[in-house]
């Protein structure tokens, strides 16, 4: 058994429904089944569009651990319970969580009105962990740094967070304090593409001048 390092401060979280817990939990005693549609759960959570399905293909084999043949068994019980539906569109086959919008989304593949094969979408990437770049590239994570990352992340974007550090890193300029009076003048300025245009020792150059000279020492 590998041991589980725990959760981050940063994860991304996924709704289930309740009756998932009500019922189908005590219920279901096959390991293949309740693999399926919980990632089931996970991937229609992270579509878009009014209607979600996904094909047996889309059941990645190596985050469920399990064989393709457990996969469709797992899938075949999960249809068989009613928790999920199945539906054929031509020779492909897709299946959908037996919920009011689920039911909707069989009726439209089978009268013609909705192909699935053409909204299919990637699984959710991870995000990017904020603390564990902060504690790779700037220094150790204190209560108060944990705290301003959250914040930041509410406030800007990943790629900002990630951008400033390397500005910070590449200036030798480690501390939180002058990464967030970077993002700040971004954001008020508007002025974070802009980077890109000038060239790296120009950007680099720029964020040395008096504007941030109180972050320098």
């Amino acid at each position: 058994m590998n041991k589980f390092k725990g959760f981050t401060d940063s994860e991304t979280f996924t709704q289930l429904p309740d009756k998932f817990f009500h019922q189908l939990l005590k219920e279901i005693d096959d390991p293949a089944e309740l693999k399926v549609t919980l990632y089931f759960l996970w991937r229609v959570e992270h579509m878009d569009g009014p209607f979600r399905a996904l094909s047996k293909m889309d059941f990645d084999v190596k985050a469920l651990g399990l064989s393709a043949d457990e996969i469709k068994q797992g899938l075949e019980k999960a249809v068989k319970r009613g928790s999920l539906l199945k539906v054929q569109k031509e020779a492909q086959v897709f299946f959908l969580l037996n919920s009011p919008r689920g039911r909707a989304g069989v009726q439209a593949i089978e009268s013609g009105k909705w192909n699935p094969q053409a909204g299919q979408s990637a699984p959710p990437m991870e995000r990017p962990n904020v603390f564990k770049l902060y504690e790779e590239n700037i220094g150790p994570l204190t209560p108060l740094i944990a705290d301003a990352l959250k914040d930041a992340e509410e406030l800007y974007s990943d790629e900002w967070i990630v951008d400033v550090i390397e500005i910070a890193v590449k200036n030798n300029k480690r501390n939180w304090k002058y990464c967030e009076a970077i993002l700040k003048r971004w954001k008020e300025e508007g002025t974070h593409g802009q980077k890109d245009q000038r060239g790296a020792r120009q950007g680099s150059e720029r964020y040395t001048k008096s504007e941030f000279a109180e972050y320098l020492d």
